[in-house]
């Protein structure tokens, strides 16, 4: 989580910039809601400098990402684009009212906490975002993203995608 307090009005803005850029692959959130985005620093010579951490170091979407993040503060140059990898991004980083937008655009929500070890061969019930029937069936352990589960609801008939937890 970032801390807003004791900044410029220039480094609200830039925030305010970045709060705006969705995810490429998930565009009912935000980088920052997701938390890929985990500081912005208004350096000494005017210009700023925006730490990412992608979902995965494998993401193919890194590149547009930092493609959309220089788009939105080129008011705010010069701008220098870090890459933090360590601490590794954790699905617990997606704070509650994100996970209820996800909920929302019908895409089920990481259940739990991925820091709490789960049984690999482990297949929960997840609740339908759509009926919120808890009464699902996994079909594929990958969705359009290697980061979501295709599931069924056995309720509504309705396919959906759950966001694994990591």
């Amino acid at each position: 989580m970032v801390n807003l307090v004791a900044k410029s009005e220039r480094w609200q803005q830039a925030w305010g910039r970045l709060a705006a850029v969705l995810d490429p692959e998930v565009p009912a959130l935000s980088l920052v809601e997701l938390g890929i985005v985990r500081e912005l620093r208004e350096e000494s010579d005017g210009g700023f400098t925006v730490v990412l951490t992608p979902t995965y170091s494998g993401c193919p979407a890194t590149e547009l990402i930092e493609d959309e993040v220089r788009a939105a503060l080129t008011d705010f140059a010069p701008l220098r684009i870090e890459q933090r990898r360590s601490p590794a991004w954790t699905t617990d980083w997606i704070s509650a009212e994100a996970r209820e937008k996800l909920r929302q655009y019908g895409i089920a929500p990481p259940s739990g906490m991925a820091a709490v070890s789960q049984p690999l061969r482990m297949h929960q019930a997840i609740p339908c975002p759509r009926c919120g029937s808890p009464k699902s069936e996994r079909l594929s352990a990958f969705g359009s993203t290697a980061c979501k589960a295709l599931y069924r609801c056995t309720a509504c008939r309705e396919p959906f995608e759950y966001f694994k937890p990591i």
